[in-house]
């Protein structure tokens, strides 16, 4: 593959690429790159319908070419938007959206709104993940890779968690493998540590921190501190524990609740159902506004941050399992919800949990998606069932990334919007 070719590359691609065509009519698919460039490249990766490639030499840069501000950029994975001018990031995140709603979920002309920025572009995360090397050295996946890229910084963390990642030494023969990084209120830091061993290893600290290690069988070891930390949203303080999910960007965190305070139809006659409920965050602010609301999370440790977040409510229930159990539960209960919330992973919703759902047939639908590839298929599916997608917002949760946080609101054929 030491070919080259000269490109012009034309359009966004989900995953941090920018597409183009050879000369054959296939599409190839550049990061680093920007549309409105002209490159020359060389194919990393050539399929019959497709090709990859690598810039060796930018013939025509784009105007929202920007310099990287991080010294890793390229080598680490975690970014693939430092080269992009922030306001062209926003634009690309719509597009793309429209782009993955058109091609994957086929709808005809999605009209998708601009972009909510995040008020920090860099800084914002309260929460990293490093892996550990064969040599011990703590850093990043490398780009389709498992290489781990030694790093003693990133530009993307808050500032406690970026101050701590240099004082940080493990042992190769620590058994551990992953170290998660998250800050809370008070920029009280936890250490959350997990490895293949059956006990955890050998710790200790001189500066104030809580410490949990976990095993391959999911034990929990509290080494320091507690094992948890409160978070704040909206001046509202959660419990979340080591291993459970949270928002890693908190004031975009805050937009997505105010949207949903805003256009979902709730009283004090709604039931609301809410799936992938986490800890409680989004619960926490729905609760107050409606008559009934039923949660469902199979995450253990979340299931009971949100028991003690939403200790308060008594027309809360919980229900801990998979939504696609859950769901068949529920229906035979004879439980008919108003309006679903629902958060799912980046897999999206396995066809069980969607059939569960579209049986429950909800009024409303409110999709919090971090994929805009399996929103589009599970929209598609949810358009065969008859609901009409009648707005849709792209959040930027993860600024200089390529992933993208969206709000969709889904109508049943017939109801009002």
């Amino acid at each position: 593959m030491s070919e080259t070719h000269e490109v012009q590359l034309t359009t966004w691609a989900y995953g941090g690429e920018a597409m183009g065509r050879l000369g054959d009519g296939r599409a190839v698919f550049v990061p680093f790159a920007l549309p409105g460039e002209r490159v020359r490249l060389r194919l990393t990766e050539d399929k019959p319908r497709y090709a990859r490639g690598e810039v060796t030499a930018l013939l025509e840069a784009a105007p929202d070419r920007v310099t990287p501000r991080c010294p890793l950029y390229g080598r680490c994975g975690g970014c693939h938007y430092q080269h992009v001018a922030y306001t062209a990031q926003l634009t690309a995140r719509r597009a793309i959206v429209r782009d993955q709603l058109v091609r994957i979920g086929k709808f005809a002309d999605p009209a998708v709104a601009p972009t909510v920025p995040s008020p920090q572009v860099w800084g914002y995360r309260n929460h990293i993940q490093l892996h550990l090397s064969p040599q011990g050295e703590l850093g990043f996946r490398a780009a389709r890779s498992a290489a781990v890229v030694p790093a003693e910084d990133c530009l993307l963390a808050a500032r406690p968690l970026r101050d701590l990642i240099p004082r940080l030494a493990l042992e190769p023969e620590s058994g551990v493998e992953r170290v998660h990084l998250r800050v809370g209120a008070g920029d009280e830091v936890l250490l959350w540590l997990r490895g293949r061993t059956p006990t955890p290893p050998a710790f200790g600290v001189d500066f104030p921190l809580s410490a949990v290690y976990t095993n391959p069988e999911g034990e929990a070891f509290v080494l320091a501190g507690r094992g948890f930390l409160p978070m704040t949203v909206k001046g509202r303080t959660f419990r979340v524990s080591a291993a459970s999910f949270f928002q890693v960007n908190l004031p975009v965190a805050e937009a997505i609740v105010d949207y949903l305070l805003e256009h979902l139809p709730l009283t004090p006659r709604t039931r609301l159902l809410e799936l992938y409920s986490g800890v409680g965050l989004f619960s926490a602010f729905l609760a107050p506004k409606v008559g009934e609301l039923v949660a469902v999370e199979a995450s253990p440790d979340a299931c009971y941050d949100f028991g003690v977040n939403l200790d308060a409510y008594d027309h809360v229930s919980l229900y801990e399992a998979p939504a696609a159990m859950a769901l068949e539960h529920l229906a035979a209960q004879g439980f008919r919800p108003d309006v679903a919330v629902l958060d799912p992973p980046r897999s999206g919703l396995s066809r069980p949990a969607l059939d569960g759902l579209m049986a429950l047939a909800p009024t409303t639908i409110a999709y919090v998606s971090c994929d805009p590839a399996t929103l589009a298929r599970d929209g598609r599916r949810m358009a065969r069932h008859g609901y009409r997608l009648a707005h849709i917002t792209p959040f930027d949760m993860f600024p200089q990334t390529y992933h993208i946080e969206t709000v969709s609101l889904w109508e049943a054929r017939g109801a009002k919007t």
